[in-house]
Formats: structure tokens, sequence, C-alpha cells
């Protein structure tokens, strides 16, 4: 599965440090999950991740678990920095875009996945 979560009001909040800890907290809470991390990588306002998931999992318990589970990590480990940003104990908008990986090559998924434009500090 691709999956695309976007920040709040699309808010360019994400930074190097906070990237590294999300691709952890998305890494542990897929293992829980019985799932993996293939590959992930973001910009300052959104996310990607190539999940090789469960197929007994239902996809939107799973992804709104994610969701909530590295919200509020984030929120508390980078309180600060967000704070900054949001004044409500928000991360993640409401949406997220979901498809399976149907029509293109795992590689080519990984690359564009890989070709994100990844903030610098």
């Amino acid at each position: 599965m691709h999956l695309v979560i976007v920040t709040k009001y699309r808010k360019k909040v994400i930074n190097k440090e906070m990237l590294n800890r999300l691709e952890q907290i998305f890494r542990d809470t897929c293992f829980k999950w019985e799932s993996s991390v293939v590959e992930f990588n973001g910009e300052s306002d959104h996310v990607h991740l190539l999940i090789d998931y469960n197929p007994k999992v239902q996809i939107s318990k799973f992804v709104n678990n994610l969701k909530t589970v590295s919200s509020r990590l984030i929120r508390k480990e980078f309180a600060n920095h967000i704070g900054q940003f949001y004044y409500k104990p928000v991360f993640w908008t409401g949406a997220y875009f979901a498809a399976s990986c149907g029509g293109v090559t795992l590689e080519q998924l990984k690359a564009y996945v890989q070709n994100q434009d990844a903030p610098e500090e």
C-alpha cells in the first residue's frame, strides 16, 4: 500500500529530526500490526509510506492508528517546535491517501518515495 499523510493545514512543520523519528514510530507501529514499512520518506508538509500490510488488517483502522500514535508521540517529543505552528493539539489532517500498488512495479514506487525533497534541517 502507498500511503500519504499530510500535516494539518499543510503547514511545513516537519524537519529532518522529526522525519527520522516519524520513520521509527511508523516502523514500530506497523510491527505491532504484523506489517512492515518497505520505504519511507517525506517533505516538510507530508510523508510517504510504502507498507507491506497484513491482509487481515482493516486499512482504515490501521491508518488511523498510525496517524494517532505518530501524532501523539511527535506532539509530545517536539512540543516546542510544533507549538510554533499549531495552538491546538493537532498534527495530521483528517484525510489520507492510500492506494494499492497495482499498475507500477515496487521499484518504481520505491524510487518515487525515495526522491521526495526531504527537509535539510
